[in-house]
């Protein structure tokens, strides 16, 4: 049996600091920092289990959270594309900094492309022509 993605990564704990280094861009971040609330300690364990469960960990998500339901789990926030692009952004350039085996980054750079999109939930004659093509994997 391969090892997953978390087992080649280094155990869940790699998706900890895999978080906290994201989260110190967010928190960096004037337009994305306001869409989070002021204690980051609860979103972070989520993220980092969540990220761990899908790349090959236990259901270490689901047994404290239940079905990942991203869009469902995202819908109160105002995501429109700038602000997912931003997010993409700083999750990709987090991962760079972590130093992971080329397969462990590139499983999640794909997953990050892939998913950023998805959870975008507003569009508004504000954005510009071009913010959509900003979106990670955007043509």
């Amino acid at each position: 049996m391969n090892p997953s993605i978390t087992e080649l990564a280094g155990g869940p704990d790699a998706f900890v600091r895999l978080v906290d280094a994201f989260y110190d861009r967010v928190e960096q971040d004037t337009a994305l920092r306001p869409m989070y609330p002021e204690d980051l300690a609860p979103g972070k364990q989520h993220l980092a289990l969540f990220l761990a469960q899908y790349f090959g960990a236990t259901d270490l998500y689901s047994s404290q959270r239940g079905h990942p339901r991203l869009r469902m789990r995202h819908a109160p926030f105002p995501i429109g594309p700038d602000a997912a692009a931003r997010w993409a952004t700083h999750m990709l350039d987090a991962l760079a900094d972590q130093g992971f085996a080329s397969e462990v980054r590139a499983a999640i750079e794909e997953y990050v492309i892939r998913a950023t999109p998805t959870l975008v939930n507003q569009f508004s004659d504000a954005v510009g022509e071009g913010d959509a093509e900003r979106l990670p994997g955007a043509t």
